[in-house]
């Protein structure tokens, strides 16, 4: 997972695993958990290297490229240590001495719900002793260490903490020393990913009232308590510049991630601060049409690298289920899979999920490959208890009004079904009032879903076998939404998320009613405008896991390809509202989880269970600017000219 302390290893190969098996739940187990991360299954990021010094004469080709990765895991976020000739993963520093490395980790919880988890340590690494360098209670973002090492630099949104912003987060740059934190001062306002090219100049990037990111030049007076003297944009509007990255040992050259007027790709280009800000393409002749992100350059100023996906194109198929470090590895393993609202059948043999459009179902033992059961848009997915390969969905658009033509269906499979013709789908509601959400009973009697048939969202339970035609009560009222519901194991309660301590908010919480009605009780909120959502019961009915931005965001958004949203965590609770455990640490959006009881081991993953599908993601969609809003300024004198694909 991104930003962690277990990073702190200057590996240069990361191990494979082995194949997925399913396994009956061990003593003591309590199963599975399976989740999605929006987007991140299909990354397949390696980290590249091109030299510099031909750059400024020459249009770079592909036989330069080094990849300096293992073209198996997923490796983003590089820098050269200060030899030049080792690389450290996730963006960390190193002191030039080589004997201390700085790094953002989410290891430690926030003092309260919706901050931030992300802090700066620093680990000595010939002991091991690790400091914290960030106050209590305060988010530290990209850190960069000073070439002499005194000084370390960070973005903070600082005291006040994350405001809820999905784009561009409102940080400051603070520097601090490095080998305890002290002498904290604010440098710049408005401004991220700070970079050193010598002990007194900082660049950073900036995102402007026009929406162009560009990047910035800071000169630092040291003997005036670390004020700035001045700052001045280097980049002008008219194109996205961001994620700077500067080295003493290429004096002048700072190399950028830019995205260009007309072109979809992000690409590396050098700017020679020293000539008129010439501007140097990079990546863009090697790889036009693949995604190239955060660049860094090594000490010596010899090689600038970055990472993108390996292979042609942007990448190669992904794994379908990717083990992932448990907090509880000898209470229950954990999942992603490359799709969205898994779940498992009650035997543990078969997981189905939603591809936004489709529907598929996968052997959870590797075999046979997936299956599309369904081509139109469904979500989410639920097994029914009684009858055998029985899946509840819903069909039609998701995050619509109450009045869109959305249904609850049950999918019928047959065992020996291999080309989808003997599948039925029966739809169990009428009138499509965005009728989503199902969940069965565990006696298989009925389903809980939600409807917006009042013309406001709420639950409603209907005949499992005969949908409303075999009856339909209304389970909650009121002029709010309530969804995403889920019927406990044991029959006792229905966990769902609903936003009716502030109705139209959009904040969500979590709360549980008995099916009768009674008993209703809010389980955990994340406070303010937070949302929690997508609550699942674990096997024994103690215990929800959820999403949640609980822990608010991890990076600043900019550095990751596109995320509709750059919070999303996955936690557990129990039902009275206590004992609230992280379980994923991601600078991606992690969500729609599920339980199972049955244990899938987690070193046992294999190539059987690959995924269809290129890794073809996209950038940042608020970088999209109209061209009715770019300004003047595009007269960039390119050292390589040429349209930017």
């Amino acid at each position: 997972m991104a930003r962690r302390a277990a990073l702190l290893l200057l590996l240069l190969l990361a191990l494979l695993a082995g194949p997925l098996l399913l396994a009956v739940p061990a003593l003591g187990t309590s199963g599975t958990i399976v989740f999605t991360t929006l987007g991140r299954s299909r990354y397949a990021f390696d980290i590249f290297a091109l030299p510099v010094a031909p750059l400024a004469t020459a249009i770079p080709s592909s036989a330069a490229e080094v990849r300096l990765t293992d073209g198996a895991s997923v490796n983003y976020n590089g820098q050269f240590a200060p030899s030049s000739d080792s690389l450290l993963f996730d963006r960390p520093s190193l002191t030039p001495d080589g004997a201390n490395l700085v790094y953002v980790s989410t290891a430690a919880p926030a003092a309260s719900p919706r901050r931030s988890w992300a802090a700066v340590y620093a680990t000595h690494l010939p002991s091991g002793s690790t400091r914290l360098l960030t106050p209590p209670d305060v988010a530290d973002f990209s850190p960069a260490v000073s070439p002499s090492g005194e000084w370390t630099a960070a973005a903070s949104p600082g005291p006040g903490g994350w405001a809820g912003e999905v784009e561009d987060l409102r940080t400051d740059i603070y520097v601090f020393r490095t080998a305890d934190g002290s002498r904290r001062t604010l440098l710049v306002r408005d401004g991220g990913w700070p970079c050193w090219a010598d002990e007194s100049t900082l660049f950073f990037h900036r995102r402007d009232s026009h929406g162009w990111y560009g990047v910035y030049r800071a000169r630092v007076d040291w003997a005036s308590s670390a004020a700035t003297t001045s700052v001045e944009r280097v980049t002008p509007p008219g194109f996205h510049a961001f994620t700077p990255a500067a080295s003493p040992g290429a004096p002048g050259l700072v190399a950028v991630a830019t995205r260009r007027p007309g072109s979809d790709y992000r690409h590396i280009e050098l700017i020679d601060v020293s000539s008129q800000n010439q501007y140097i393409e990079v990546t863009r002749p090697v790889a036009p049409r693949a995604h190239h992100l955060n660049p860094f350059i090594s000490r010596d100023g010899a090689r600038v690298g970055y990472h993108r996906c390996r292979g042609t194109g942007n990448g190669d198929a992904p794994l379908l289920l990717e083990s992932i470090k448990s907090p509880a590895p000898d209470a229950f393993s954990l999942f992603r899979i490359d799709g969205s609202f898994p779940s498992f059948s009650h035997d543990g043999k078969r997981i189905a999920f939603v591809g936004l459009p489709g529907l598929y179902v996968v052997n959870s033992d590797g075999s046979g490959g997936r299956r599309k059961i369904f081509s139109g848009n469904a979500f989410p997915t639920a097994w029914d208890w009684k009858r055998k390969g029985v899946i509840y969905t819903s069909i039609g658009p998701e995050f619509s009004s109450e009045s869109t033509k959305v249904d609850v269906v049950a999918v019928s499979l047959d065992d020996d079904d291999d080309d989808g013709s003997h599948i039925s789908i029966k739809r169990l509601t009428v009138g499509g009032d965005n009728n989503a959400f199902p969940s069965p009973s565990p006696d298989g009697k009925w389903v809980v879903f939600r409807s917006g048939r009042s013309g406001h969202k709420n639950l409603y339970i209907m005949d499992a076998e005969d949908g409303e035609a075999g009856g339909i009560r209304q389970l909650t009222e009121g002029p709010w939404s309530d969804t995403m519901c889920n019927w406990s194991p044991d029959g006792e309660w229905i966990a769902f998320a609903s936003d009716r301590h502030a109705p139209g908010s959009g904040s969500f919480a979590i709360y549980m009613v008995h099916p009768n009605g009674t008993g209703l009780r809010r389980v955990v909120h994340s406070g303010g405008a937070g949302r929690t959502n997508h609550p699942w019961f674990s096997p024994d009915s103690k215990t929800l896991v959820f999403t949640s931005d609980y822990a608010a965001v991890s990076a600043e958004p900019v550095s990751n390809p596109h995320h509709y949203q750059p919070y999303g965590e996955i936690f557990t609770v129990n039902i009275d509202g206590t004992g609230i455990r992280r379980l994923t640490h991601s600078t991606f959006e992690d969500g729609t989880p599920s339980w199972t009881p049955y244990y899938l081991k987690p070193k046992d993953v294999g190539e059987t269970l690959q995924a269809s599908g290129m890794c073809a993601f996209q950038d940042c969609h608020w970088l999209n600017i109209q061209q009715a809003n770019k300004t003047d300024g595009l007269n960039l004198n390119m050292t390589m000219c040429g349209r930017h694909g």
